[in-house]
């Protein structure tokens, strides 16, 4: 993962208001790829073949305004190839195809619930890379979020784990962390649609390039696709997938990250869980109990106490330097 030390701990007001305008729609269309992708998984199409799909669509579709925003500044290119590898193979391919691969082996509720231990992980990391040492409130913050977690995925009913699919999903929070991470720095000079363009290029050739070797299946339909009793063709629920899911979502989510740092937006992400409950309902007739309502409160409250906290980070003092003997 890259730095964060170039994003202030505590955004200016404007810069607050508009990094969490572009969070939540980020987390709520990113919400809305798992009710869609169901419709279609339903008529026969494999999560390989989706998840290309949707990150070709998206490439397609941000390449553009990536080329134009890069103002013929090719060398931030060749300054930053490892950096948008990276983002690509594990920010966009990786997350994506290990939640899928996870969701082939256990409920989509605990797999989901295993990847969006991801914020925790972005704490962790600033602590240990940069002596970001979380506050109390911070703490209290995570706890909260994922109690309010565990009520939303109604993973107290009971839910079946597998040892693949656990390894699957944390391999997908390796991902998430490192989407947090990467799309808050500053540092590297890349705007927010050149690293979003550049990542989602990258994700789709390494997603077809896993088609092609055989590590990915490849399985399409053309049947109609079935939300909520409603029907609609096939290449409907691609292109919004592409479009709306990953193209808008990557992009906002880029520019979230760039105003808020890292923490914090990958703890306001977790609205995507939400939003992902309320898609479930409106598309596939999935309706959240009493349960699932409180734990979205606590998943608010959650981010609320991480924002307050975020005002009493105390770096880690540096170590003593010792004497070196004469």
């Amino acid at each position: 993962m890259t730095d964060d030390v170039t994003t202030p701990l505590v955004p200016g007001g404007s810069r607050l208001v508009s990094g969490l305008a572009f969070a939540i729609l980020s987390a709520s269309t990113f919400g809305l790829s798992g009710a869609l992708a169901r419709g279609l998984l339903d008529t026969g199409w494999s999560p390989g073949a989706t998840v290309l799909v949707r990150v070709g669509v998206a490439a397609l579709v941000v390449l553009p305004f990536g080329i134009r925003a890069l103002r013929g500044r090719w060398h931030l290119l060749r300054r930053n190839a490892g950096l948008i590898a990276v983002y690509g193979v594990l920010a966009v391919a990786g997350a994506q195809f290990c939640y899928f691969s996870a969701v082939s082996h256990m409920q989509v509720g605990p797999a989901l619930l295993i990847e969006y231990t991801a914020p925790a992980a972005v704490v962790v990391w600033l602590w240990l890379r940069h002596g970001q040492r979380p506050g109390a409130l911070t703490l209290v913050g995570a706890g909260l979020a994922a109690l309010g977690l565990v009520l939303v995925l109604d993973l107290l009913s009971g839910a079946d784990l597998s040892v693949v699919g656990v390894a699957w999903a944390l391999a997908a929070m390796v991902g998430a962390a490192t989407y947090f991470v990467i799309s808050a720095d500053e540092s590297n000079g890349l705007p927010p649609m050149v690293l979003a363009a550049g990542g989602l290029v990258v994700g789709a050739v390494v997603l077809g390039l896993l088609g092609l070797v055989g590590l990915l299946a490849m399985d399409t339909s053309r049947a109609d696709v079935t939300y909520s009793g409603t029907t609609v063709v096939w290449w409907v629920p691609l292109l919004v997938l592409g479009i709306v899911t990953a193209a808008i979502s990557y992009t906002s989510g880029i520019a979230a990250g760039r105003r808020l740092g890292s923490r914090l937006a990958s703890f306001v992400a977790l609205l995507e869980v939400l939003a992902g409950v309320g898609f479930a309902w409106l598309l596939l007739d999935e309706l959240p109990g009493v349960a699932q309502l409180v734990g979205g409160l606590l998943v608010l409250a959650g981010v609320v106490a991480v924002k307050l906290g975020e005002r009493t980070i105390t770096p880690v003092p540096p170590l003593a330097p010792t004497a070196t003997p004469a």
